[in-house]
């Protein structure tokens, strides 16, 4: 049984395990990223897989990265919040101190590919995730394939206008998880460096209508976006991902808000959760890539 190493890396918190080629967890954990120095952010992640190595025989090395990836040869133009990783190309850091094969793709892109390989798309060539937590982000697939776009930007949803179109009115300012507890401290009065976990916003709006009004605005701004890409794009489905997707209630709420829009029914799609909805979509998606890499090379 073949055994990988995947990473999945966040702005928090790098997570990683043990996986088979079936897409098993053996094993799993996580530390925190180091996001500014990259000499750190790469001793931390080789120190992590001599670790899996040291009592495994690995067979490679998956990672799952944020920001603008070119999948072919590991560069990063940009790797969102990981400035370490601006301009660089983490296959190549790591290939020249480790003796595995490694592949890496976008984030987003890993939770489509999650989805497809034994989530909630098996069965589609044509669907899109969107992921909901401190961004907006996700994948689509056309044809059965990731569409990564002429410059590695395809599902880059959090920059689409989803409001009048000033400074905030994209998705990551007005649609983001994040942007739904600022917005709360905001109406609360409560300072912006302070932590507050977006199950406080759900469970206030239970007794203050004031916070329910935050909610309905923000999933409003979710809704226009899914709108837009099941008029551009017409996919099979559109799966929803992120942290707040573990909600029951949340899928029926956005549906509610798209069925308010005047031509929702013109471009309807069906609007349902991802199975990976959050802690190991990452790392699923990103050995999956990998396996679907290697099978090509040896095509």
């Amino acid at each position: 049984m073949k055994k990988y190493i995947s990473l999945d890396v966040g702005g928090t918190k790098v997570k990683h395990g043990l996986l088979t080629e079936e897409g098993t967890i053996l094993s799993k954990g996580s530390y925190y990223t180091n996001c500014s120095e990259l000499d750190t952010f790469v001793s931390d992640m080789i120190q992590t897989i001599i670790k899996y190595a040291t009592t495994n025989e690995i067979s490679g090395v998956a990672v799952s990265l944020p920001g603008y990836i070119n999948p072919s040869t590991g560069y990063s133009e940009k790797a969102g919040s990981i400035i370490a990783l601006d301009g660089q190309n983490l296959k190549k850091l790591l290939e020249d101190k480790i003796p595995y094969h490694v592949e890496i793709e976008n984030d987003g892109n890993c939770a489509a590919l999650a989805e497809k390989w034994n989530g909630h798309a098996q069965d589609c060539s044509d669907f899109i995730v969107v992921t909901i937590g401190t961004g907006i982000g996700g994948g689509i697939f056309v044809n059965g394939q990731i569409l990564h776009g002429h410059s590695f930007r395809g599902g880059e949803f959090g920059f689409m206008i989803t409001r009048g179109g000033m400074k905030n009115d994209i998705m990551h300012f007005n649609a983001s998880t994040s942007s739904l507890v600022q917005a709360y401290k905001q109406l609360k009065k409560i300072d912006k460096d302070e932590k507050v976990a977006g199950e406080v916003v759900f469970s206030k709006a239970i007794e203050e209508g004031d916070v329910q009004e935050l909610i309905n605005k923000w999933l409003e701004s979710i809704s226009f976006g899914i709108y837009n890409l099941a008029a551009t794009l017409n996919p099979q489905k559109i799966l929803i991902g992120g942290g707040v997707s573990a909600r029951e209630s949340l899928v029926g709420d956005i549906s509610d808000q798209l069925g308010q829009l005047e031509f929702w029914n013109e471009v309807k799609v069906p609007i349902e959760a991802c199975k990976h909805r959050r802690n190991d979509a990452g790392m699923i998606g990103a050995l999956y890539h990998f396996i679907q890499e290697k099978v090509n090379v040896n095509d």
